[in-house]
């Protein structure tokens, strides 16, 4: 199965190297929207030396960590955001039919190839970062980042993939509440602690975003709620469980376009 997936993407890929301008376009303006974070990031650092407690390269870390995480799904699984015109136009019909996991087909129908800026420029945003915090390296440590890294992709992951499941009762042909999620996403690039109690919440236990960045990054510099950290390979085992009941169950209750 993993390896007709590869397959899958493979042809997405050839067919979107058929148009190498826009490619190359798109790489460059997704890298250029990172560069411009990082700017944005150090103008505030100009003036502020840290935001509570959290210093530049800090934040530039939780950054990379939402820049890779939603990278690896953008170009791996972007045709999770096809799923609601699936669904709406009753294409999964075809899908049903075929010796093949629907839900593989459904993610690997489409290619995200701004998803590959967005992993090298988080990666080197998070290289840069960890390079100049004051951390003592150990194997151990170097597994625990390796772990929390994995578990933020899986939870950024099946976090679309929840979301996007939701079309399946509304019956839209446009994902607007995976829409919507994605973009409070945006706020797990800062701290959790310069955010309001609800706040919190929300992005810690309700669409547990803050696992994506916050809660990994301290747990690698040993800096803030470190214990809340630690589960961040339980709560990638959470969210992945949950995505897939919330997919099974939309899949059973799909009643395709009735035409």
């Amino acid at each position: 199965m993993i390896r007709l997936y590869g397959r899958l993407l493979g042809a997405h890929l050839r067919s979107l190297l058929e148009y190498e301008a826009d490619f190359w376009l798109m790489i460059f303006g997704t890298a250029m929207m990172q560069v411009v974070n990082v700017a944005f990031l150090s103008a505030i650092f100009a003036k502020v030396p840290h935001i509570n407690g959290w210093s530049f390269w800090a934040v530039v870390a939780m950054f990379g960590m939402v820049a890779v995480a939603e990278g690896v799904g953008s170009l791996f699984f972007e045709g999770m955001w096809n799923l609601a015109w699936q669904i709406n136009q009753g294409d999964l019909d075809y899908m049903m039919v075929r010796p093949y996991p629907i839900l593989l087909q459904v993610s690997s129908m489409q290619i995200g190839m701004n998803g590959l800026s967005n992993i090298v420029t988080g990666g080197l945003m998070l290289g840069f970062a960890l390079a100049n915090v004051d951390v003592a390296w150990s194997v151990g440590r170097v597994g625990l980042a390796l772990v929390v890294l994995l578990s933020a992709i899986v939870i950024k992951v099946a976090i679309n993939l929840a979301t996007n499941a939701v079309s399946f009762w509304m019956q839209s042909p446009s994902p607007l509440f995976a829409f919507a999620v994605h973009q409070v996403g945006d706020l797990a690039r800062f701290p959790l602690s310069v955010y309001p109690l609800a706040l919190k919440a929300a992005l810690g236990f309700v669409l547990p975003f803050a696992f994506v960045s916050f809660f990994p990054v301290s747990v690698v510099l040993g800096h803030g709620p470190v214990w809340v950290g630690l589960l961040t390979p339980l709560v990638a085992v959470y969210c992945a469980v949950v995505a897939w009941i919330v997919f099974s169950r939309g899949l059973r209750r799909y009643e395709s376009a009735g035409s």
